[in-house]
């Protein structure tokens, strides 16, 4: 053990001094990260036991991405994101998965196992990196960002099978249905407990934890329900992050969401980095050398197939441009195919030799990522470029005062527009969903622009400062209160109108500087109170 501390200070000062370095060139400290592990395997002589030590404990580093995750996903939004989840997911997994298992067994002449195994696992992608990167650049609520998002789930939902199919390739006991058996009663386990402990327990026993008003007691008990829930799934047969991201959606339920989410950030980057130090750590530059000719060949066969079958499959429900970016951010092989080549080693079904050529190709790619992603947009452009009129009216009438921002134009964001228009009152809306905004200015209406409100520098583009007020009238709680907490960022007074479902969240919004909060449930009761109070008792007909 103290071998392994001292090789996790080396591991920390080699990482901080890259990413000082490279970050002063603008490249993504993910890139440092790796680099770190790469020297210090190179440079220096471990043992295995130290890589385990680290490997270990970096693991825990997706599990909490992972729980932050699923504490923005509530159970409410998977289900608005089923088609997301499970028929793009679905789709992507089956098809590459597929394609890839054909061109293992065809052309390159594996047996039929190891080419399923491999197949399926280069279907995979990073959710480590992309999800990282997308909430570092505020697109996960984006329109490819809710796309990446919902593969990215279905796929670590596709890990447990593919690991399932390992171990029956290699098993001579147990059957397949008994492993299909033991994997559905796990999975049935893990609902009813989580259902019971939402349901009846998670509450009150944070209010309990709150009740001693200390901020350590409230960050252990999180980092035990955290941990707790990674164990107990582990436990029944699936992976620590799936159970970390179903414990963050019951904790997304509860009015204590945003306060864990802020007390586990600098846990989940610190482990984050550390489990990027254990992925350059895998790489053997023998093994570059020896077959450096295979790698880059796979690398770039691998991302360019992987993003074009993407791209197939989703340009006919999505709009090009977001399949585009879609199959971009996705085109890489991810974390958990490094644990399944690792497991088909362990089991004999591939050879050390392809193994490590894997390996390489696999986080070669994981490296590319960051800086596809950083340039996503420029790269989507060459590709397709923006509505123009769309993103030329954006650009112009930068001069409005004494305006409305609307926020969203769904139902009540359109009631709002007819009663600002009989006023006589200047406003702008501003709709990141392109289809609303075609569909609203082919009807005439001229003041709506294809914009995230959620960005604060697009408020700050439509003079934020000289409105007369902001209205928000999105249905999304995310988007929501990102676009709430941009405006409370500004320092001046802004007249800021935002529409709730409930009192939770009334008390959330005053507490964070919102003028004027509209409680639509109580509102509507209120309503009706009153039209209950005015009713007339029916008069008594005599004979």
């Amino acid at each position: 053990m103290d071998h392994a501390l001292y090789i996790l200070i080396i591991t920390i000062a080699i990482a901080t001094v890259l990413n000082v370095v490279l970050k002063r060139f603008d490249i993504p400290t993910i890139i440092g990260y790796v680099l770190a592990g790469f020297f210090i395997t190179s440079i220096f002589d471990f043992a295995k036991e130290s890589t385990e030590f680290l490997m270990h404990l970096a693991e825990f580093g997706i599990v909490f991405l992972m729980f932050t995750i699923g504490l923005e996903f509530s159970v409410t939004h998977l289900k608005s994101m089923k088609r997301e989840v499970f028929l793009y997911g679905g789709l992507q997994v089956g098809v590459t998965g597929l394609f890839f298992t054909a061109l293992a067994y065809w052309i390159f002449g594996l047996e039929s196992t190891a080419s399923i195994v491999i197949g399926f696992a280069l279907a995979l992608s990073s959710t480590a990196i992309v999800l990282k990167i997308l909430n570092e650049n505020n697109e996960i609520y984006s329109g490819y960002g809710r796309l990446t998002l919902g593969i990215l789930l279905f796929q670590d939902l596709a890990v447990i099978p593919i690991l399932l199919m390992v171990s029956f390739f290699t098993s001579s006991n147990n059957s397949l249905s008994t492993m299909l058996l033991e994997t559905l009663g796990g999975a049935v386990l893990i609902f009813i407990v989580l259902f019971i402990l939402s349901r009846y327990f998670i509450e009150r026993f944070f209010d309990w934890i709150v009740s001693s008003d200390s901020e350590e007691i409230f960050l252990v008990a999180v980092l035990l329900g955290v941990l707790s829930a990674s164990v107990f799934a582990q436990a029944v047969g699936f992976t620590y992050s799936l159970g970390a991201f179903l414990a963050g959606m019951v904790l997304s339920e509860t009015k204590y969401r945003y306060r864990i989410e802020a007390d586990l950030v600098p846990f989940r980057d610190i482990l984050l980095g550390i489990f990027f130090v254990t992925i350059g750590m895998l790489i053997d530059w023998h093994s570059i050398v020896d077959y450096i000719f295979y790698i880059f060949g796979l690398l770039i066969g691998i991302m360019l197939l992987k993003a074009l079958i993407i791209f197939a499959i989703l340009r006919s429900w999505v709009q090009k441009r977001t399949a585009i970016k879609t199959s971009l951010a996705l085109f890489q092989v991810g974390e958990f195919a490094l644990a399944v080549f690792a497991l088909a080693r362990s089991n004999g079904l591939i050879s050390s030799e392809v193994n490590q050529i894997l390996i390489i190709t696999v986080v070669l790619s994981m490296i590319v990522t960051p800086f596809v992603l950083k340039h996503i947009k420029y790269l989507a452009d060459r590709m397709i470029k923006e509505p123009e009129t769309l993103r030329e009216r954006a650009m112009q009438h930068t001069g409005f005062e004494n305006h409305v921002i609307v926020c969203g134009y769904g139902p009540i964001g359109e009631r709002v527009v007819e009663t600002l228009k009989q006023h006589n009152m200047l406003y702008v809306i501003l709709e990141h969903d392109v289809k609303i905004v075609d569909s609203v200015l082919a009807k005439g209406e001229e003041a709506i622009y294809l914009a995230n409100a959620a960005q604060k520098m697009v408020l700050s583009h439509f003079n934020i400062e000289r409105s007369a007020a902001v209205v928000v009238t999105v249905e999304n709680e995310l988007q929501r209160y990102l676009i709430c907490e941009n405006i409370t960022s500004f320092n001046y007074k802004v007249k800021s109108v935002v529409k709730v479902n409930n009192a939770q969240e009334e008390k959330i919004y005053k507490q964070m500087g919102i003028a004027s909060v509209i409680n639509a449930r109580d509102t509507i009761a209120d309503m009706l109170s009153q039209e209950v109070l005015v009713c007339h008792l029916p008069e008594k007909v005599t004979h």
